[in-house]
This record gives structure tokens, C-alpha cells and sequence, in this order.
């Protein structure tokens, strides 16, 4: 990494850097050390790291700067994340040359060592974008494990799905500057939405619209399996929910925006079955297989069958994650009740879009 520098990113007109990396940061003195760490340690090195040091009160900057890292603090911001790095893209994106990879990480995010290198192929391929496939980090007990698993399953559908991206991860994603430049243009052209910077600042999950929005401009985004990160889990239920009501509130609210689109009629289908699986899963419930009376308990063979199947298949999709990831698998229950948990979130935030209820302070 380059010598730190306390203000601005360069003296001349003109961007050099081949590859950089971006990391947004509030307050994150307990990460950034290790973020810096997994980005120094790449098999392709990247040429300049700025962290967005965004109304940080603790010791961000100073560890960020004694790391090597190159550190702007942002000026004014009140749009968080989004609005930190459309600080940082506004001024230097414009004299990026078109071929430059931007590498836009979370602060409590450690990425793969071949995450760059893999990257750098891909666009090279022709993709505008390469995210990341996250998995959990340790720790957190029974809660942090469960979503873990639920990571582990997701990164299996990504695989099984050819390595599309579903969705540009913060955690983790590199772009082209010219599929950035595009974008831009189209948002202040009025041809796509979402205001006039590089990330919508009204959209509760910014990496899920810039998807949409490089998907709909005709970018290739991919998720390939090398592209691997690992990010900090949510290690109490009410932080996992604010958490999960944000992503869900989100999506269907950039789904809201984009509209029925060749670019988000897969994303709508899956809505429809989450919805599906909601209904199913409370028929599960009230038709279980064990069903006990006075007269003692009557086994249901269909029911039985569904959830022998059930369990199978929650089992093999988190071989990935080891023994004791296949053992909680098979207990069933508490993959149960996290379900029960994830459907809750559903229906809330759908129930909420429905009446435009007025989303809290994330």
C-alpha cells in the first residue's frame, strides 16, 4: 500500500492507479486493521487503498493511516455509506481512466487472497462487475452459526447458478470505471433512477439497486466462487433483525422503483416464492407430521415423507460448512424457528410497503 495521506488522493489531473480499493468506514477501530490486512495480503496487489474515514469518533483513521492505508475523511456527509463513497466518486471517478478496477469493501470485511486476482479476470472477461461470496464470520454461538448456514447455502445457489451475481455485495465487489462512468451518466440523464451520484442515497440497500441499475444498463455482473469474503454476522436477534427488515425493506422497494423489467422479472419471482414458502410453511406447521391427540399419536405419511426430504436436503446443502453445520442441519428445530424468524421478516416488511409505512432510522 501507498505512504498514507491525511487529505486528497492526488496532486496531478490525472488517475494513475490501476486498481484501488475503497473502504467506507464509520467508526470501525475494531476491524479496519484486519480489513487492511486481507487487502495487503492479495496475490494481485492493488495500487492505492483509501479508507472513507465517514464522522468517524474513534480511532478509524489513525489505524487506518498507520496501516498504510490513504485516508479521506468525508465532509458534510449525512447519507452514510452511499454518501461517503459518491464523495469520493464524484471528484476522481471523472479522471479514471475507463479500464481501472474499483474494489468497494465494508470496514469489518476480510477478503480472499485471490479476491483482486480473480476479480481482475473477470472484468478483463468483459464483466462490469465482480461481488463477492460472503460467508460468516466465527463466533456468536447458536445464532451466528445458523447464519453461517444460511451464508453457506447461499454461496451453493451462486455456484449452482454459474457464478451470476444476485446481487453486488457490499462485503466485496470490483467494477469497471467505465461501467461506473456509464451508470453515472445514466442517472443524470434521467435513463436510470436513484439521483445523480454513483450510489442512490434513498434506497435502504444501495448494493442491491447498483446491481439492478448495472444489470439494466446491459453490464455482466458475476459472484465466481474465488471472490470469496468473510463479514461480521449480526451477534444479537435485534441486530439480525434491523439487519434482515433493511435488506428485505429494500429490495422490494427497488423492485418498487425499477418496476416489471426483463432485468428484475427474476427478482420478482422470487418474492412470489418466498410468499409461496410462507404459506407452505405454516401448512407444515398446523398438518406436522406428529399430529398427538387423546388417542395418542397419528403419524401423517405425506407429511412424514415432506420432511424426511426436508431434512435431507438442509442437511446436504451445508456440507460446505462441516459436521457441526450438517448436525444443527439435522436437528431440524432451530433451522425451523430461523426460518420462522425470516418469514416474520417477509411478511413485516411487505406488509409495511404495503401501507408506505415510514421506515425507521437504520
Amino acid at each position: 500500500m501507498k505512504s498514507a495521506a491525511r487529505a486528497g488522493i492526488a496532486d496531478s489531473p490525472s488517475y494513475q492507479a490501476a486498481i484501488s480499493v475503497l473502504i467506507p468506514a464509520h467508526n470501525e477501530a475494531a476491524s479496519i486493521e484486519d480489513t487492511l490486512r486481507s487487502v495487503a495480503m492479495q496475490t494481485k496487489a492493488a495500487d492505492r487503498v483509501f479508507v472513507i474515514a465517514d464522522n468517524c469518533t474513534d480511532d478509524t483513521a489513525r489505524l487506518a493511516r498507520e496501516a498504510g492505508a490513504e485516508v479521506i475523511e468525508t465532509v458534510g456527509n449525512t447519507e452514510k455509506k452511499a454518501g461517503a463513497l459518491n464523495q469520493f466518486l464524484e471528484r476522481w471517478l471523472p479522471v479514471m481512466a475507463d479500464e481501472c478496477m474499483i474494489v468497494v469493501q465494508d470496514a469489518d470485511t476480510q477478503l480472499a487472497r485471490k479476491f483482486i486476482e480473480t476479480a481482475a479476470r473477470e472484468l478483463d472477461r468483459g464483466a462490469g462487475a465482480c461481488g463477492g461470496v460472503f460467508y460468516g464470520a466465527p463466533g456468536s454461538g447458536l445464532l451466528g452459526q445458523l447464519q453461517r448456514q444460511e451464508f453457506t447455502r447461499y454461496a451453493r445457489q451462486l455456484g449452482r447458478n454459474m457464478g451470476k451475481a444476485r446481487v453486488l455485495t457490499g462485503t466485496g465487489t470490483a467494477f469497471r470505471a467505465a461501467a461506473l462512468k456509464h451508470l453515472l451518466s445514466a442517472r443524470r440523464s434521467g435513463q436510470l433512477p436513484g439521483g445523480t451520484g454513483v450510489y442512490t442515497t434513498s434506497s435502504l440497500t444501495e448494493d442491491g439497486e447498483i446491481t439492478l441499475a448495472l444489470k439494466t444498463l446491459g453490464h455482466q455482473c458475476v459472484s465466481p466462487e474465488e471472490c470469496s469474503v468473510t463479514t461480521e454476522i449480526m451477534p444479537t436477534i435485534p441486530q439480525l433483525w434491523k439487519q434482515r427488515t433493511r435488506w428485505q425493506r429494500g429490495a422490494l422497494e427497488d423492485l418498487r422503483t425499477y418496476g416489471l423489467t426483463r432485468v428484475t422479472t427474476p427478482y420478482i419471482l422470487r418474492q412470489f416464492l418466498m410468499a409461496l414458502s410462507v404459506m407452505a410453511f405454516l401448512l407444515w406447521w398446523v398438518s406436522a407430521p406428529g399430529i398427538i391427540s387423546a388417542n395418542g399419536v397419528h403419524l401423517s405419511w405425506l407429511w412424514t415423507s415432506i420432511s424426511a426430504l426436508f431434512v435431507v436436503e438442509r442437511v446436504v446443502t451445508v456440507r460446505k460448512g462441516g459436521w457441526k453445520a450438517m448436525l444443527l442441519a439435522f436437528a431440524m428445530l432451530p433451522e425451523l424457528i430461523y426460518d420462522l424468524f425470516q418469514h416474520v421478516v417477509w411478511v413485516t416488511s411487505v406488509a409495511g410497503m404495503a401501507v408506505r409505512a415510514k421506515t425507521t432510522e437504520w
